[in-house]
């Protein structure tokens, strides 16, 4: 660890943890024709069924344009399709394609390999108190960026649903 990162060895630690997860999860995602992040989307399409662009964004914790690069690239890869909402004619809602189905099984495939990697050599009790733990820190950083965020200091993912995509990998979302 550098001398400069003495003063934040957790922190240090999930960084380098978040970049070989987001490594991982990319090689595995990358065989079934997804990036990081794409595979979120999907799953609360599949979870949720078709849904609005912006819905997307809020339940991601995403921007509009990189929300709008994933559902475009979904959409060529065949995954998703646009239709109009019968409620607004201005928006039309992002739904999963019979294509992505078949999708949907690889996708938990990777994801259980995922954790296997992860969690290789844990007993479930040190699983249970990996995920206690990671909880606690995340619900740390949502409490302070809501302090940060009531302070006027713009905060890039504050105020995210902490339920939402919780072992997310990164990525386009």
């Amino acid at each position: 660890m550098p001398a400069t990162a003495g003063g934040g060895p957790i922190s240090h630690a999930i960084f380098r943890l978040a970049r070989l997860h987001r490594m991982f999860a990319g090689q595995l995602l990358r065989r079934i024709g997804l990036h990081p992040g794409q595979e979120l989307v999907m799953m609360h399409l599949w979870e949720l069924g078709a849904q609005r662009q912006a819905d997307l964004v809020r339940l991601l914790d995403s921007d509009a344009a990189t929300m709008t690069r994933t559902i475009r690239r979904l959409e060529q890869a065949g995954f998703v399709r646009r239709r109009p909402s019968p409620t607004d004619r201005r928006a039309s809602l992002i739904e999963p394609t019979a294509a992505s189905h078949a999708l949907r099984r690889e996708v938990e495939r990777s994801w259980g390999r995922l954790e296997e990697l992860v969690a290789e050599g844990l007993t479930a009790d040190e699983r249970a108190e990996a995920l206690l733990t990671l909880e606690r820190l995340e619900q740390n950083l949502v409490r302070a960026a809501g302090e940060v965020e009531g302070s006027g200091v713009e905060v890039e993912g504050a105020g995210a649903d902490p339920d939402v995509g919780r072992a997310g990998v990164g990525g386009e979302v």
